[in-house]
This record gives structure tokens, sequence and C-alpha cells, in this order.
């Protein structure tokens, strides 16, 4: 069968991409379709030189100097101020710091600080597991405290916002499905019953259109190693909207967090503005690299990054759509591009897993996400319209023969 639209007119929109060029700044091997960017996004070239010049100039020659002179110890504000720029914040709202996990720890509780009479923290039931285990953490430090969760507790996040919730965490995009939630909308619904609002913005920042203060959110969390390309581990970040500023207290009092870390008082006094969710020293390196990848933007409109992120996951649907059927395969992620960030998740009954495997021994990289979801990100910086049209005839072929029927693709492994 052959896939319609055709390989070269998919070759014909590469020709017309504006963003055509960015490609040349990331390391993809060649005979690599890298389809997991909202995973782990690959490699900016700038960032060899970066660490090697981190190691070599700042670290081994600089030494202690390099917290002054190559600026280290304000990496958190500074790349946190360059952040906002993508995520529509102000300067001093963002910092860059530990990971989401502990982020979300530290933001639920300074939510919970602001609201003294409430006790209830809603969240969604779908959410990435972490979020949900590290609500529990908080919950348990708190007497009476609660958690509600969307699908377990109520049908309806909206119906559960009561005059006992202090904050509500949302998902600004769902990861398996990628689908994009009105955070605004619900922001608005829970500031009217008194709650805060905490959003997870992992799966939105640098893939589609963020506006931190349009969307209202009191404090919002997420990670740099997917569509920011900051590497494995890279740090994430903690927003504060300025208006609480002062008014929050987190548990996690560490001395980067001090309003005079270098006094080496006894006593903890918070620092300033976002700067009250910092903790201890942060990660030099991996703040380097992320710093290279936070640097792929500087003459990037988002905008222009939604356009074709959109334009290439409707290219996977509509080629996908035409022998979905034929195997099985159904969409998990809505058709309509309108609704998701661009990634496409599809379903098989009985194979996904083995499905995906045997797309990685092709050289198509997707991943997978139990029970039956394969996913595929569209990142518009790296990807041609020519690569999603391989993506998708690959899968036709890997459908077409039951090759991931084969043994050697239905070995369990613990990442993919």
């Amino acid at each position: 069968m052959a896939l319609t639209p055709t390989r070269s007119a998919a070759e014909a929109l590469d020709s017309q991409d504006p963003l055509a060029h960015k490609r040349d700044e990331f390391f993809i091997e060649e005979g690599t379709i890298y389809l997991d960017g909202n995973s782990l996004g690959p490699a900016p070239k700038a960032v060899f030189d970066s660490i090697d010049r981190t190691m070599r100039e700042e670290w081994a020659k600089g030494l202690i100097r390099s917290h002054n002179t190559a600026g280290w110890f304000m990496l958190t504000d500074t790349l946190g101020d360059r952040l906002a720029q993508l995520l529509g914040a102000g300067e001093g709202e963002i910092v860059v710091c530990d990971t989401t996990s502990l982020n979300i720890y530290k933001t639920l509780h300074a939510a919970l600080s602001m609201k003294p009479g409430r006790r209830k923290i809603v969240a969604e039931g779908t959410s990435f597991p972490t979020n949900l285990y590290m609500a529990e953490g908080v919950r348990s430090t708190l007497d009476g405290a609660t958690l509600a969760l969307e699908g377990r507790d109520g049908d309806r996040i909206e119906d559960m916002i009561d005059a006992d919730t202090a904050v509500v965490m949302l998902n600004h995009v769902d990861y398996r499905s990628g689908v994009i939630r009105d955070v605004k909308a619900l922001t608005k619904l829970a500031h009217e019953r008194g709650a805060l609002v905490m959003v997870d913005m992992c799966h939105s920042a640098g893939v589609i259109p963020v506006d931190l203060h349009d969307l209202n959110v009191d404090f919002a969390v997420g990670c740099t190693y997917k569509y920011l390309n900051g590497g494995p581990g890279s740090p994430a970040y903690a927003y504060a909207a300025k208006r609480h500023h002062g008014k929050f207290t987190q548990p996690l009092s560490g001395w980067h967090g001090h309003a005079a870390p270098f006094k080496f008082e006894q006593s903890y006094r918070q620092g300033e503005g976002a700067r009250a969710l910092l903790c201890g020293t942060q990660h030099t390196l991996s703040m380097r690299a992320l710093q290279s990848g936070l640097a792929v933007f500087d003459d990037v409109e988002i905008t222009d990054l939604y356009s074709k992120g959109r334009a290439l996951s409707d290219l996977f649907v509509q080629l996908v759509e035409s022998f979905a059927d034929d195997f099985g395969i159904g969409f998990y992620s809505p058709k309509d591009g309108t609704l998701r960030n661009g990634q496409v998740s599809l379903t098989h009954a009985e194979g996904g897993y083995a499905i995906v495997q045997a797309l990685i021994a092709r050289g198509v990289i997707g991943d997978f996400r139990q029970p039956n979801v394969m996913r595929f990100g569209f990142t518009p910086l790296y990807l041609r319209f020519a690569d999603v049209w391989d993506a998708a005839n690959h899968l036709h072929e890997v459908m077409r023969t039951e090759e991931w029927k084969e043994d050697r693709f239905n070995v369990v492994n613990t990442v993919t």
C-alpha cells in the first residue's frame, strides 16, 4: 500500500520550512528518526564546547572563584529569567533548581502555607505518578490534610473545588495523550472559590505557547530535559507569581534559599521572590548544559514552533489513519491537532510494547506507556516532514509484516 500524502509531498513541505536550519544545531545520528523528544531532547551541538569549557577553564583553572567570575552561584536566577521569556513570566519569578518532584513538594507546601484554614489538595488522577506521590508526601506531613483525585473521588475537577480546597494541582498537558487542558478557565474557577493553582508545565514548555501571566496560575513547575533539550537529569524549575512573593513558606529551607546565604547565620531567614523556593547547592554542569538548550530558542518564535509541530503531528495522524483500522491501531490522542501539544499517542491491544521495540530496531525512536500506549513526540526544532513520512511507513511495515510478533521485541525493557 502506498501512503498518501506521498514522501515527495513531505519533502516539498521541508523545502518551505522556515525552521529547517535549526536541525543543524542538534546532534542526531544518521538513520535515526527521533520521536521521543517529549521524554528526552537530543543534544544541542553547542553543549559539547560549553561543558568542556566549564570543566577545563571554569572548574580546572577558575576553581572556587568561578562561583563569582563565571556566574555559577546565580545560574538559578539567570537561567530562570531566560526561561521566563519562553513562559510568559517576569524577572525574578522563576528559579531553575532541583527536580520536578522536589519543586512539586515545595510549591504545594507554599500554597498550603498561604491557606491556613484549608487542608485539601485537588489533583487529576491521571497525573504523572510522581506528582501524586509527592502530593501524598505533602499530605503526610500536615495534620488533617487530604488529597482528592479527579476520576477517583469525583468525576470532574471543577466539581471538587470547595471551601476546604487550598490548592489545585493541574497538568497543562496530559503526558499520555498530549491533550492540552484549559488551565486558564480552571484557574479562574479555583480563584473564585478561594483556592490556589499549581500547574505542571513539563509537556508544554518549549513546544506550545505558554503565558503564565495570562493563565494567572499561582505556582508552576516543570522539567527541562524534554522539549527544552537540557540533557538527562537537567535541573527543573519553579515559578511563583510575583503577587505572592514574601507571602509563602516552604519546608526545604536550605542555605541557597536564605536571605543572606553567605552570612552563615544560625537561623533561617527566607530569601526574596522565587528564590524562597531554592534549597541547596545546584548542579553547575547540568546548568551549563541547560544553558545550551535554552540558547537554541534565541532566534525562534514559539508560535512558529507550535505551527510546525501541529503540522508534523497532523501529517502523522493523516498517514496512520489510512491503515490504522487494518491492524487494530487506535488513537489515544485526539485527532484534532488544536487539542494536543504535538504529541500523538496510539494504542494496540496486543502489541503496543513490541511494536515500539520493533520501530526502535528500525531507527524510529518513540516510547511506550502502560497499559498499551505508544507515544510519538513531534518536536519542530529538528524533525522534518520527510522523517514523519518515513516513521509512518516503518510503522505500516512493522504491522503489515507482523514483525512486532518476533520474540526479540517482547522482552520487557524498564525504560521504553
